[in-house]
């Protein structure tokens, strides 16, 4: 059950973590894709692939198809403004600006999901949490420091990649109508097909992707990659977070991402780490702890360290 509190439990916090990982990947991969393939042609392959994958899994779990439109209605919605709107925006994004650039950007979804459950009347817009989001973005600037400019064409990239995290904030609410009787798994899928079909119709009249040169294996490598770890086993993390700790909640894995990306340089790399970036990981580390609220609650609960006596 989603979370009342809008606090995320111990272990959603690890799954998170392990989301971070999924997705910090994909940016990754799709650096490596667009050079070879066209944006919606990518996408396509990542939504189908990442169907494929999850198909035989639903069988083996036994889990019934929805039926009619009625059915299939709220998983198109959330294809839709969860991947296929998203995924788009960002790789155009990325054939202006550098991987890392759209990561970074891609951590305003956070914010953009308080705004829109706050004006949807979903959610109070709490002060904490707008405080805890701010801060977040705080750290990401600082991550970056003065790379962020707006030099011929990178402007355009900027913007694309910020219109997909408002995209996913627009699919915090609509995660909200999701069927809660759908387990993970079959969400997970459903939602996938339905992003399926529609870039099978966008990417066949924009890329005609059936007369495009054949990829190196390097790109077909990068697209297994993106679609069985970015996609496929990403969204069943982030569906069982969902269910569990609530649409905002599972939003904030976009500011962990950067942190995450970092540290996959240093680890798999080699990459150093400065200590601007260390401050930078700090600060959005203290973000998410005033996002969760738990450390506020228990500052507050804290005794006095001065005890007071009576005559």
């Amino acid at each position: 059950m989603p979370s009342t509190d809008n606090r995320i439990d111990s272990r959603d916090w690890v799954l998170l973590g392990v989301l971070s990982v999924l997705w910090g990947g994909s940016f990754f991969f799709n650096g490596v894709i667009v050079r070879e393939l066209p944006p919606l042609t990518l996408v396509l392959l990542r939504v189908a692939l990442g169907s494929a994958i999850l198909l035989p899994l639903l069988r083996f779990r036994k889990i019934d198809f929805p039926s009619g439109w009625s059915g299939w209605a709220p998983f198109f919605a959330m294809g839709l403004f969860n991947n296929v709107l998203p995924f788009s925006l960002i790789v155009f994004g990325q054939t202006y600006i550098s991987s890392g650039l759209a990561s970074i950007l891609n951590a305003t979804t956070p914010l953009f999901a308080v705004v829109v459950m706050a004006v949807a009347g979903e959610e109070r817009l709490q002060a904490r949490r707008v405080a805890g989001v701010v801060a977040g973005l705080i750290g990401v600037a600082i991550l970056h420091g003065d790379a962020l400019g707006f030099e011929t064409r990178q402007g355009i990239g900027i913007l694309l990649c910020l219109a997909g995290a408002f995209s996913y904030g627009l699919a915090a609410l609509v995660a909200r109508r999701l069927p809660s009787r759908v387990p993970p798994l079959g969400t997970a899928t459903f939602q996938m097909l339905a992003s399926a079909a529609m870039m099978v119709v966008v990417a066949g009249i924009v890329d005609r992707p059936w007369q495009l040169p054949m990829p190196h294996m390097t790109t077909w490598l990068a697209v297994l990659g993106l679609a069985t770890l970015s996609t496929a086993l990403a969204y069943i993390v982030f569906f069982q977070i969902l269910q569990r700790s609530g649409a905002t909640n599972v939003m904030l894995v976009t500011l962990l991402v950067p942190v995450t990306a970092i540290l996959l340089g240093y680890l798999v790399l080699g990459e150093p780490i400065s200590l601007r970036e260390v401050i930078g990981a700090l600060v959005i580390s203290s973000a998410l702890l005033l996002i969760d609220g738990r450390v506020l609650t228990w500052i507050s609960r804290a005794p006095s360290s001065t005890p007071h006596t009576t005559p």
